[in-house]
Formats: C-alpha cells, structure tokens, sequence
C-alpha cells in the first residue's frame, strides 16, 4: 500500500468554493460514497515500485522464484503511456526469464478476475507452470488534474457529479501468484465461475488520463441488474449462496449494500475496504481478498464478484 493517507475531508477542503457554490455538503464523499480516506504515493513510490513489491511479496509466500514465472499479466488501469505495455518494466524489474510471456490485460475494474481467469485456462491446458498477475494503480495525478478542472471552471451539479467517482479512486497494488494445483499441496483452488456482459452500458463511465465521467445512478442500477442476473443463473449449479465469504470489487457504500440486499448476501461475509482505501479499481478486490486471508479457514468457499464498467462481471470462486 502506499504511504501516504489523503483524507476525503482534504480533497473537499481543495473543492470547499465549488461545493458551496452548488450547495453540496463538505462532506459528500463520506455521506454518498462512504469513503473516508484512501491512499496516495508518496515519494519515492509509484505504481511500478508497488506493484514489484506486491509481486515480490506474492512469489516469495508462494514459494516460486522468479525463474520458474512463464507468464506475466498485467491488469492495471493506470498506465503512464499507450506502449509498449507496463508488463515490459515489469518483466524487467522483477528479473523474470526471457522464456516468460508478458503483456496486458484491461478491462477496467474486472481485469485482475480476468487475468487469473485467463491464466488458468493456461495452466489446466499445460502452456504454462506458474503465471503472475499483478495490477498497480495510481490515483494521484486524476486527482489533481479533476480538481484543478472543477476549481478553475464552473461546473454545474450535473457536471460535478459526473466527474465525483473521479474523487473515490485510489492508489494501491496487488499480485497473485497462481500454479498447478498438483505441485502445491495446500494451496487455495481456483474453481472457475461465470462471466456475463451488458456492453449496451458502454458509455456510462468513461475514464482516461483526464479524469473519469460517470453516470452514476445508471452505473450502478446496469451493473446491479447484470450481477442479480449473472448470480441467479449461475446459482442452480454452483450454490453460492452457501459461500462463505464474498469479496467484491469496492466502489462505494451504495453499491456495496444494493449488490449484498439484491442478491440476500449476510453483510458479515461481505468485507470492505472502500471506507479507507476507496475504489483501487482491478487492485481492489485481491487487495480486499489479502485483508481477509488471516480470517479465512482451510476449506471456505470464497466467491470474488468482479465488476467492470463496459459492463462485464465475473463470479469466481477460490476453495481456501
């Protein structure tokens, strides 16, 4: 995690005149989104240097040095230029072999599910031993230049808030080291899920390196309507609802209780770390998923709920 905490109450501090202006509380990040602080990088510490630390950390708990790693996929949203991809540096840096693969996957919110979804198609088809996932994200420089934006123009309340999931995000890291099963006696399984789509919603958040422009009541129903959707389908044949944690991908407060009501979910299985971290896009579920893992017993049934804006979800589920 990164070192440095940056209040909400700081960041509306910086957006005090605006706020009042639009008569908005100074408050409204912790009101609608709960989020009452999240972290930034301090210096000396960027995306990079997190993700090769997660990286690090992953390998070594694991067992697996970085010579046995035959693929490297990086997930992350945030990405300094267009090419070549961030999985390059971090190949690099984290002194992988040649012979390992590396490249991206983005696919917002969800690419972290996607990625160990994706790699172990790879290991059960016998391409690859060991594969790497990591996502590091920074926040940081969306931040300062949206609120630079909505002090230095005038937006009204519409155009505020559709730049206000802008001032959720965090900066985090996080990697998962995934292998056959068979080698790693006690080792937690992946199970595999379901995925689903309603890519009608493709315009409804739309981010880039100048900020992130939300609807956010249409956001959250299209998404609510496709996980309800994606659970029930699924739930003849996997019976999730006798899961015993689920870790999902942290947005807000409101998204958090309309998925656990929609869907019956007890809120003691349902962890969060937006209230403190806010939302670190791909790098918040695995970071929600290590929070817990001192909590978790030999056995658990662990569904990840994954979800990106597009819209894609994915269900997966990990026997601890």
């Amino acid at each position: 995690m990164p070192g440095t905490v940056t209040t909400s109450a700081q960041i509306q501090d910086q957006l005090a005149d605006v706020l009042d202006r639009l008569r908005l509380p100074r408050t409204l990040l912790e009101r609608v989104a709960g989020i009452l602080e999240r972290r930034t990088w301090s210096p000396g510490e960027d995306m990079h240097t997190g993700a090769i630390d997660a990286a690090n950390r992953a390998m070594a708990q694991a067992n697996v040095k970085p010579g046995e790693i035959d693929l490297l996929i990086n997930t992350s949203v945030s990405r300094p230029h267009l090419e070549p991809s961030v999985a390059v540096q971090l190949h690099h840096r984290l002194g992988l072999p040649t012979s390992a693969v590396n490249f991206d996957v983005t696919n917002a919110c969800l690419g972290f599910v996607n990625g160990m979804s994706l790699a172990s198609s790879m290991i059960e088809t016998g391409q690859i031993r060991h594969a790497l996932i990591v996502a590091g994200e920074n926040a940081d420089d969306v931040h300062a230049t949206t609120i630079e934006r909505l002090r230095s123009g005038n937006p009204d309340r519409d155009e505020f808030m559709q730049e206000f999931a802008t001032l959720t995000l965090g900066s985090g890291a996080a990697a998962a080291v995934m292998g056959v099963a068979d080698h790693h006696p006690g080792s937690h399984r992946f199970l595999g899920g379901v995925t689903r789509a309603a890519t009608q919603y493709h315009e409804l958040c739309v981010g880039s390196a100048e900020g992130m422009f939300t609807d956010a009541a249409g956001l959250l129903k299209g998404g609510l309507d496709l996980v309800v959707s994606a659970w029930h389908e699924a739930e003849p044949e996997w019976h999730w609802s006798r899961a015993d944690r689920f870790v999902t991908h942290q947005v807000s407060r409101s998204h958090t209780d309309a998925i656990t009501e929609a869907v019956d979910l007890d809120p003691a299985k349902v962890p969060t770390t937006f209230p403190t971290l806010g939302n670190v896009g791909p790098a918040s579920l695995p970071i929600t998923l290590a929070a817990e893992q001192d909590s978790l017993r030999s056995g658990d049934r662990v569904l990840l709920m994954g979800v990106g804006s597009g819209l894609n979800t994915a269900l997966m589920e990990l026997a601890w």
